[in-house]
């Protein structure tokens, strides 16, 4: 590795810059500068660079030096790609870091933390941006060129432009359009970002003074009585200077939109079509930015504070709707109060722009918004946002702990226990809630976790004194927890009480709430209509044709889908294997759920929320808003209702069927069907009201189910940990696994067999496996999984870590090794 240096160079000095390329390579690579770039390297900007025989890349520049590479010639740098760096030196160490614990390369790390427009290769596809109005007299030679071929044929690669204009790099170009906002990345146009738009209702100015509004509400009480009471409910609603919505006109006088259009053509009132946000709408915010804390709650944040003084992380356990978000509120205040940027993670792009709503109040223009649904022109806006100091606080998911902070003060992690911090698939496999309490120690920040059902590895932490430790009891206000009925669902079947999926119980809670004009919210974790057809003659069932799956039938498309690699058939009406006509579908998910439902409820008005159904940008925020609104009676969905939603009217909780979380073969499946059972349960009853759960399953005795019922997280921990103990889980030892993939099953047996091997040579009985996993082929590639566990105290990972790498290495250097992949998974949970 190539020193850091900040040397000004302007002489005639040969220089040699390592540079971080988005590949998985094990070394960086190093190029030579021209004399006349001299000037213009320095660590954190991006080049133009060539490697292998004719590609290009984006490379970020990691250190500068005057030692050429030993083993190579040095080729040149093509070009410069910034006048500033884009990335500052602790991100650079924050990246090595990752590869390091995750086992995987620095460029794979860059690949995911910088957005795609920042990191242009030779076939990156491009495409105009069609949401843009392009001027072409302001357009220069080269961009006239592009816009013009791009017309001709809508998407072209980097190199197809560089052919196109007859030169090397045009990077440097296709930076400016992209600035311009004149082209996009085509990966990211099915999710063009749309401004949502609020028409909001004014007076005319004419009207401003007093006598003359009095002599129009005289005339319209004679000749239009409706339209006088829709002014009068103006009136009302903007008497503190507020803006008035057009649908809350509508709501408070009762009123038709057409009654509010002929005053508006009348030009009493004006409309006016506003882009309210791209992810909130300031209008519809109700939150008191003076709210008084709860004296549980101040009790906690005095300890939070004086514990920052000792602990750099501290856990704050407080139970569904106890206030958390209060609470990092007031420290996010005190740590904007010394100059500093906050980072705030939620788990959930769908939690994120219901939090937006929360905490947009309280820092205005200060904070600022990161996630994967963002187009890529807005990423980098937001990227230079968080560079320049724009933005005090971040709000986002996990990709946000790679955003280029200079002075972090405080990480915020709500619901810092969920599985949705880990990425799976691609390598860096990491879990930002860790990942975030190293970055907040590099910063010399405070970590704050927040959860009402943390994982027992942070509980475990805060027990033994390595996290401070807070607890919220109580809901805020002295609202009382729902009341939870489990019901069996077998007795029920018995009795000939259910009515499709729902138990008798359910249904009247149901009716109930409707009746009330209250909202219901199902929980059922599995989209689709059914999760497997069945031949009753033969039994056969479609399976996808690249993974070890069997196909969902979806209604909405009148398909089988793979939820594993996206493969889609048609549903057949026959069995392909012995001609029957009787196919059946078996098990349920939420659309059939929704299906059913409209039948035995005609007249509630029912929405979906899963994978399917916010799939488009804005899909989520507008299932919220008509939540909000009262346009949705009963919210079916998977785990996304289970986390955050916060709504004065929903009453009535339907866990329909528990048993799915509870008999998955893992050694988590009681903890996360604690928290997801109580996570749901806890969106019931937020306001003042006392909420109702129904949880239908056949084991209504489990002790998960008796633990949620009681709201007992200690009883659960003790259980947990007493057994993670005995059979060395988490949190006592640390797991590492590595998936060997390859198409040949018979070859990946060989392989996974030998690297297992090699590993028992260095770490013996620590070494599990090989073993075929629960699906055991996925996009083609059969799977074999090799798991060590390692004592987490007496032992050194960072040795465990290089073993590993030495063995991998040495198998990869072997025949037997060819067509396989190896996948190191650190901390695979």
């Amino acid at each position: 590795m190539l020193e850091f240096t900040n040397t000004d160079y302007t002489g005639r000095k040969t220089l040699f810059v390592e540079v971080i390329l988005p590949l998985a390579i094990a070394k960086n690579y190093t190029y030579r500068v021209p004399y006349e770039m001299n000037a213009q390297v320095a660590v954190g900007k991006r080049l133009v660079v060539q490697f292998g025989k004719s590609k290009l890349y984006t490379a970020i520049i990691a250190a500068i030096g005057e030692q050429a590479p030993e083993k190579y010639e040095a080729k040149y740098l093509v070009d410069v790609l910034d006048d500033q760096p884009v990335v500052n030196e602790l991100q650079l160490k924050f990246w090595e870091w990752m590869a390091a614990y995750y086992l995987c390369h620095t460029g794979e790390v860059m690949n995911a933390a910088l957005p795609s427009a920042l990191k242009l290769a030779s076939e990156t596809k491009i495409v105009l941006n069609k949401d843009y109005e392009i001027d072409r007299a302001a357009l220069h030679d080269k961009e006239y060129l592009i816009v013009d071929a791009l017309e001709i044929q809508p998407e072209l690669t980097v190199s197809d432009i560089a052919k196109l204009l007859g030169q090397k790099t045009v990077m440097p170009i296709l930076k400016l359009m992209f600035e311009k906002n004149l082209i996009s990345i085509s990966e990211t146009v099915n999710d063009r970002y749309k401004p949502r738009k609020r028409t909001f209702i004014k007076l005319n100015p004419i009207y401003y003074q007093q006598d003359q509004l009095k002599e129009l509400f005289e005339i319209l009480e004679r000749r239009a009585p409706k339209q006088a009471d829709v002014l009068l409910a103006y009136i009302n609603l903007s008497r503190n200077g507020q803006q008035v919505s057009r649908n809350e006109l509508v709501e408070a006088s009762g009123a038709s939109t057409a009654i509010i259009k002929s005053l508006v053509e009348k030009e009493i009132l004006i409309a006016e079509e506003v882009n309210v946000s791209r992810l909130y709408d300031d209008s519809e915010i109700d939150i008191d930015t003076g709210v008084v804390l709860s004296e549980e709650q101040q009790e906690a944040l005095d300890s939070m504070r004086r514990q920052f003084e000792e602990k750099d992380v501290v856990l704050l356990h407080g139970i569904t709707s106890s206030g958390k978000t209060q609470l990092y509120i007031k420290l996010i205040e005190d740590v904007m109060a010394r100059g500093k940027q906050v980072l705030y993670l939620l788990p959930e792009i769908a939690l994120t722009t219901h939090a937006i709503e929360r905490l947009r109040k309280y820092f205005g223009e200060d904070i600022g918004v990161y996630h994967s649904k963002f187009n890529d022109n807005e990423r980098v806006e937001v990227w230079q946002k968080v560079l320049n100091g724009s933005y005090k606080v971040v709000l986002g998911a996990r990709s946000s702990v790679f955003l280029p902070f200079a002075d972090l003060g405080l990480i915020v992690v709500d619901e810092e226990h969920e599985t949705s911090y880990k990425q799976f698939d691609p390598a860096p496999r990491y879990n930002a809630r860790d990942a975030a309490i190293y970055l907040g120690a590099m910063h010399q920040a405070k970590v704050l976790l927040g959860s009402a059902t943390p994982s027992i590895e942070s509980y475990f932490n805060a027990q033994t004194g390595k996290y401070g430790f807070a607890e919220l009891k109580n809901r805020y206000g002295g609202v009382e927890l729902p009341q939870i009925e489990v019901v069996n669902i077998a007795e029920e079947s018995k009795r000939k009480t259910m009515q499709s999926h729902f138990t008798s119980v359910l249904m009247t809670d149901m009716q109930e709430a409707l009746d009330k004009k209250e909202q219901v919210i199902l929980f059922q974790n599995r989209r689709g209509y059914a999760p497997v057809m069945l031949c009753r003659t033969c039994a056969y069932t479609p399976k996808c044709i690249n993974c070890d799956v069997s196909l969902t039938f979806h209604k909405s498309s009148g398909k089988l889908h793979c939820h594993y690699c996206g493969y889609k058939e048609d549903s057949p009406t026959v069995c392909p294997a012995c001609g029957s006509a009787h196919l059946e579908y078996k098990g349920f998910g939420t659309e059939k759920v929704e299906d059913e439902l409209s039948i035995l409820l005609p007249d509630a008005r029912i929405m979906r929320m899963d994978m399917d159904t916010t799939r488009s940008k804005n899909a989520f925020q507008n299932i919220l808003n008509d939540l909000e609104e009262k346009r949705i009676d009963i919210l079916v969905g998977t785990q996304m209702v289970a986390k955050g939603l916060d709504f004065a009217d929903v009453t009535v909780i339907g866990i329909i069927n528990a048993d799915s979380l509870l008999k998955y073969p893992d050694f988590r499946a009681n903890e996360r069907s604690f928290q997801m059972l109580a996570q749901v349960s806890g969106r019931a009853g937020r306001r003042g009201k006392q909420g109702k759960v129904v949880i239908q399953t056949y084991d209504p005795e489990h002790r998960v189910i008796r633990q949620v019922i009681e709201n007992d997280y200690a009883d659960l921990y003790r259980n947990e940990i007493s057994e993670r103990k005995t059979f060395k889980y988490p949190p006592y030892y640390r797991m590492i696994q590595l998936d060997v993939k390859h198409k040949d099953p018979d070859l990946l047996y060989q392989q996974a067999e030998y690297l297992a091997g090699e590993l028992r040579k260095h770490f013996g009985e620590r070494v599990i496996g090989p073993e075929q996993p629960l699906i055991s082929r996925i996009r083609n590639y059969y799977i074999r999984t090799i798991n060590l566990k390692f004592e987490r105290d007496s032992i050194s990972l960072n040795k465990v870590k290089e073993a590993i790498r030495a063995v991998v290495l040495q198998y990869e250097t072997t025949k037997l090794s060819k067509g396989s992949i190896v996948q190191p998974d650190v901390d695979p949970y």
